[in-house]
């Protein structure tokens, strides 16, 4: 089996497109020009100096298991390894530099993580080099001093989302055991280490099942309005570990890992129903409730604007990427817009679902960071918005801060 075949497609497709944006190859050339003009501050020159390599004669075992992810998902560059100080659970793969690529591994990872959890963690970081994520600097483009075009920020967000997929499932390739592969995301997105196993009874006892019916959960909950808010982690730019844990185990059952198992197309269906309960598709859908968000979405969204002295081209973008391109917003009439926001409010609090509002809010922040001006009135405004919508006020700040990184 080839890697090429394990990547997300939805992965593939979207990086492809990212790649031929105008923005994209502006800010790769920028980065080119700048590595060539100072060769001096190398990569490998600052890990030397402020971590530690783990040679082959320093960790013979872990420098065997990254021989095993490499071959597994055909490395063609040595690597060399770095451990650094940290009690966070944490590694990275850096773009390579002269001919090597180089992977950093927080200290508490490798205290934590058994052999066949550090495999999974290892074959996703080589995974995020084998499919090239490093050749979209969505760190660069999202943090620069002017934002981003809407619909390319829009495409960067939902591209990181996939990016992480297609790597977990490089990772799972490497571990190739499910349950290990499980207990490493749990432990990332609990923190917790000491995991009772077989003979060694601890105060947690992971179990797969378990962790698996916080996605069954989330939509039970979704099911009945008001009862119990979700987790601000289904809207941020990484998927939601559950949720990963959930793909994961699809992708198992696959015919990519199990002989016999569902087609690579039956995958990517359902990793795109997965998917859909991080973003609830307010927007398309023709419900009741989802009329109601849209309305308040329209009028919300056009009274941040405002405080921006006007709806601005970059904003405007992203109302339009939203509402289609037919969407005639000169004809709106934003002050009477605004006077229907509180009763659009209570509309929503009686008829729509937690996670639903929260996706509004995080819509809405969009919309606030498309144009600078005015930023600080309006995250005040969206504060607002959210605490009256019965959404956690710092999932504001978050969503309006937030820049995805792969990890």
């Amino acid at each position: 089996m080839s890697t090429a075949s394990i990547r997300c497609d939805r992965d593939n497709q979207l990086a492809q497109e990212l790649l031929q944006h105008p923005d994209v190859q502006r800010v790769n050339r920028w980065i080119a020009d700048n590595e060539d003009a100072d060769k001096s501050s190398s990569l490998r020159r600052h890990l030397l100096t402020t971590s530690v390599r783990l040679s082959p004669q320093i960790s013979p075992r872990l420098h065997a298991m990254a021989g095993h992810c490499g071959t597994a998902l055909g490395l063609n560059l040595p690597l060399e390894l770095y451990a650094y100080a940290s009690p966070q659970y944490n590694a990275v793969c850096f773009k390579p530099e002269a001919g090597r690529l180089y992977i950093m591994f927080s200290s508490a990872i490798l205290e934590a993580f058994t052999e066949k959890e550090l495999l999974y963690v290892m074959g996703h970081e080589i995974g995020h080099h084998i499919y090239h994520h490093h050749d979209i600097p969505i760190g660069y483009i999202l943090r620069g001093k002017a934002a981003p075009p809407a619909d390319l920020a829009l495409k960067l967000f939902a591209w990181s989302r996939y990016a992480e997929f297609s790597a977990d499932r490089a990772g799972a390739f490497c571990a190739n055991d499910l349950d290990a592969v499980a207990r490493a995301l749990f432990k990332l997105a609990s923190g917790i280490s000491h995991l009772s196993s077989s003979g060694q009874p601890g105060l947690i006892e992971f179990s797969l099942d378990e962790f698996l019916s916080q996605v069954n959960d989330m939509v039970e909950q979704d099911a009945a309005p008001g009862q119990g808010a979700p987790t601000q982690d289904w809207f941020s730019t990484h998927p939601f570990s559950p949720l990963r844990v959930k793909a994961l185990t699809q992708f198992h059952e696959s015919a990519l890992m199990q002989p016999g198992g569902y087609s690579k197309d039956e995958l990517e269906m359902r990793l795109h129903e997965l998917m859909q309960l991080m973003e609830p598709g307010y927007l398309e859908a023709k419900t009741q409730a989802t009329r109601i968000m849209r309305n308040l979405f329209i009028a919300a969204a056009m009274s941040l604007a405002r405080l921006g002295g006007g709806v601005t081209k970059n904003e405007q973008g992203i109302l339009q990427q939203f509402l289609g391109k037919s969407f005639d917003l000169d004809k709106l009439d934003i002050s009477q817009l605004e006077a229907l926001i509180p009763a659009r409010i209570t509309e929503a609090l009686e008829h729509t679902t937690p996670s639903q509002r929260m996706q509004l809010v995080r819509d809405l922040a969009l919309v606030a960071r498309a144009d600078e001006a005015g930023c600080r009135h309006k995250e005040q405004l969206l504060v607002r918005y959210a605490r009256e919508l019965g959404v956690p006020y710092n999932f504001v700040g978050q969503c309006m801060a937030h820049v995805p990184e792969l990890d």
